[in-house]
């Protein structure tokens, strides 16, 4: 069996920015999967929002996310067949959000598409659909968001202004960050930098 990652121990406290920066392949993914429960370790426990999401089945560690946990993506991971304004009001309605579709579009007035709210993704520049994905994500003011290589697909200016508008948010609503990166200057907007290699966390001087 192929050991991923090993003897991680980690803490991060409420409203904590903090960076995991690796090469590629160094577990860095697996690692945010584990902790936002997206995926199940073999040995070790891990809490989410002083929840141990070991003793949850599946449905369990979905509920424990909804409207409290925001994730974006590298890929973007936004549902083609639907609108940008549909993209980020859909948590809020399955949160069962009262004023959901005024929510959202406050949201993507503040990333800047006020006038893309009727567009689908194949008609947004990767910038565009990666600032839909970060209002998605911010929808409902999570307590914490996963970011997963949020700038990757980016070219640097647009790159430039999703990590503006990250941060931005995150200071506006207080969310704890856990970051996945392999960009040296995005891993210093953060508060603490960790990093992986051979499967192991450490903390960076």
């Amino acid at each position: 069996m192929l050991d991923i990652l090993s003897a991680i121990e980690m803490q991060v406290n409420a409203g904590e920015a903090v960076a995991i920066l690796g090469p590629s392949g160094s577990g860095k993914s697996t690692l945010l999967g584990l902790l936002a429960g997206l995926d199940q370790p073999t040995a070790g426990r891990v809490s989410l929002l002083g929840q141990d999401l070991g003793v949850m089945d599946e449905d369990a560690r979905a509920a424990l996310r909804a409207g409290r946990v925001g994730f974006v993506f590298q890929s973007f991971q936004l549902l083609p067949g639907m609108s940008a304004l549909e993209n980020v009001a859909l948590p809020l309605q399955i949160a069962r959000n009262s004023g959901a579709r005024a929510q959202a579009e406050r949201l993507l007035q503040e990333v800047g598409l006020a006038e893309r709210l009727s567009h689908q993704p194949r008609q947004l520049s990767g910038g565009e659909q990666q600032r839909v994905a970060l209002a998605r994500a911010f929808a409902g003011d999570p307590d914490v968001l996963f970011a997963d290589e949020p700038t990757g697909n980016l070219d640097a200016d647009s790159g430039q202004r999703i990590i503006d508008l990250l941060f931005g948010l995150r200071d506006r609503v207080g969310s704890t960050l856990l970051l996945v990166t392999h960009d040296q200057q995005l891993a210093k907007r953060c508060d603490r930098i960790l990093r992986i290699s051979g499967g192991r966390l450490q903390e960076a001087s």
